[in-house]
């Protein structure tokens, strides 16, 4: 996405073959740097990094239209006699799937683990779309389960994976990321969210999961955290705006404790939300910048609905 660290490497990228071939690698990975117009929908994001062109914070698009054959898919389910397999896939027509993650820590090398993450993702989606239809919490019991055995103590990762639909619901998973935002352009400021709605538990990899079926052979008794659950938001109104964002964004605050968020945030927006999300996320980069210097990587989504509900 738009960045100018993308452009612009570090004396510490050119410093060595080897870093230079490793940041290549997590370019690869990361989503192009383009608006993704999705129906109703404007959706822009990038990311930010502490250390030129590659860090801990990662954003990948799921657009189950253009990236399965979803067709397919529906006939080989129901020749198996998968029928609810068959009709869970076709309830995500139109869908965009957006995951948001942060490696906690501000190297390079935390590139590791996003592009980890990244991986073992896209293949559970694979799984998850044969058997079930649909992307559910399981996966994200499985990622947990495996970064909490693979990452040191000191590691985790945050995410927040959300799907929209064509009506503006958007269904999410947290697992320790921000909470959401709602910008209501009727009421031109963030409107409050239920905290029944906002639900978010243990990043991935803190504690092991209740639901590890093979928790007894690896960790005995130590302290697990509870099943990840679903959260439902919903962009009821034309020209309302969702964000995502790690919390370099809303952990951005000045020598003197000032903070960026939110009042600084909402008053971008209100000077922005009529623009386009490319335009949206660029003014709030701006802003965020011009503020205070970045202490932390800094990645961001937004989305826009541009149709009435």
């Amino acid at each position: 996405m738009h960045d100018e660290s993308f452009s612009h490497p570090t004396g510490r990228e050119s410093c060595c073959p080897e870093i230079e071939n490793f940041v290549d690698i997590v370019r690869r990975i990361r989503p192009p740097s383009q608006p993704m117009p999705h129906g109703t929908i404007d959706v822009y994001g990038g990311s930010t990094f502490l250390n030129g062109a590659a860090g801990g914070d990662h954003i990948i698009y799921l657009d189950f239209d253009e990236r399965y054959d979803i067709d397919r898919r529906i006939r080989q389910a129901t020749e198996a006699g998968n029928h609810s397999v068959a009709a869970k896939l076709a309830e995500i027509r139109g869908r965009l799937g957006i995951l948001v993650a942060d490696v906690s820590g501000h190297k390079i090398t935390d590139a590791l683990a996003a592009a980890m993450l990244h991986q073992a993702f896209l293949t559970g989606v694979l799984y998850e779309l044969d058997r079930f239809g649909e992307v559910t919490t399981r996966l994200f019991e499985n990622l947990n389960t495996r970064f909490h055995r693979s990452l040191s103590v000191e590691k985790y990762v945050t995410v927040v994976y959300g799907e929209l639909s064509p009506d503006g619901t958007y269904q999410f998973i947290s697992a320790g990321a921000p909470s959401p935002l709602v910008f209501s352009a009727e009421y031109d400021r963030f409107v409050t969210i239920g905290p029944d709605r906002l639900v978010s538990f243990f990043p991935l990899g803190m504690f092991p999961s209740e639901e590890d079926i093979d928790s007894s052979k690896h960790f005995g008794p130590l302290r697990t955290k509870p099943a990840y659950r679903v959260n439902q938001v919903n962009l009821m109104g034309h020209g309302d705006i969702l964000l995502l964002h790690t919390d370099g964004l809303s952990e951005l605050e000045r020598d003197d404790g000032e903070a960026f968020f939110p009042l600084v945030l909402e008053q971008t927006l209100r000077r922005t939300a009529n623009g386009s999300a490319r335009e949206i996320y660029q003014a709030i980069l701006d802003s965020a910048r011009s503020f205070a210097p970045l202490s932390d990587e800094l990645s961001m989504v937004v989305i826009k609905r541009m149709g009435s509900a």
